[in-house]
């Protein structure tokens, strides 16, 4: 496998226009050997049901004229740690990246399907562009209030510097829960079992509910998956 692998993709979520979902094909085999390769086909048998799922809730969620041409990027560089990002580039296209160990670390096809569709759904629901706009007035707020009270240029430097990061992690929890909900209706439009993907959260450490805090506890995270499962099968999908 190259260092890198590419598959492209051609509080509320808004609720999209009725339509009805094409029925998911067979799911591929999921292997369950560590290996690199057995992770990367693994990772590419589950964007062969999530891609075209992704791209359709992008065109028929998205707010905001932003691109929903994606670009899923696997990283198998030795020494990488678990871990997702989702960012745009220069065209504006959007970026969904994995970590090999991440990818490995799935005890299931469902655990994958629902980290892809959670970091995918960052970019649907435009957080970027919310975190930036958090950080940029946080960093005004504070370092206003230092000039004010006669803070010399370093202080005020300061002042902006944290404001900037208390703005930005402001509202990261609950992008991280609105980013749980959508993924999961993307998951289960897909074929896949969100519930059960996102015990991958027990796996992991818990950040609990530390204040500013960038991630809700995975109590917090689960119930809102639960929820979001609940609303599509009752026809109350938000």
């Amino acid at each position: 496998m190259a260092a890198v692998a590419l598959l492209t993709a051609c509080g509320t979520v808004p609720a999209p226009p009725p339509q009805t979902q094409p029925t998911p094909g067979p799911a591929p085999t999921f292997t369950t050997n560590n290996t690199p390769e057995a992770a990367a086909r693994n990772f590419v048998g589950v964007m062969q049901r999530m891609e075209p799922a992704i791209e359709r809730e992008c065109l028929q969620r998205r707010t905001q004229p932003i691109s929903c041409d994606f670009q899923f990027v696997v990283d198998d560089r030795a020494g990488q740690e678990i871990n997702a990002f989702q960012t745009v580039d220069n065209a504006g296209r959007p970026v969904v990246g994995f970590t090999l160990p991440l990818i490995a670390a799935a005890r299931n096809a469902d655990e994958i399907a629902f980290v892809v569709g959670h970091e995918a759904s960052h970019h649907i629901l435009n957080h970027l562009d919310h975190k930036a706009g958090a950080a940029t007035a946080g960093a005004v707020i504070l370092s206003s209030i230092a000039s004010m009270y006669g803070g010399n240029e370093a202080a005020i430097d300061t002042a902006r510097r944290i404001g900037a990061s208390v703005g930005s992690r402001y509202y990261s929890k609950d992008w991280e829960l609105q980013a749980d909900y959508l993924g999961a209706i993307i998951a289960l439009n897909a074929g896949y079992d969100p519930v059960n993907g996102a015990r991958f959260f027990e796996r992991i450490p818990d950040p609990g509910d530390r204040i500013l805090g960038t991630h809700p506890s995975a109590a917090a995270r689960i119930t809102h998956v639960q929820r979001a499962v609940a609303d599509v099968r009752s026809g109350r999908v938000r």
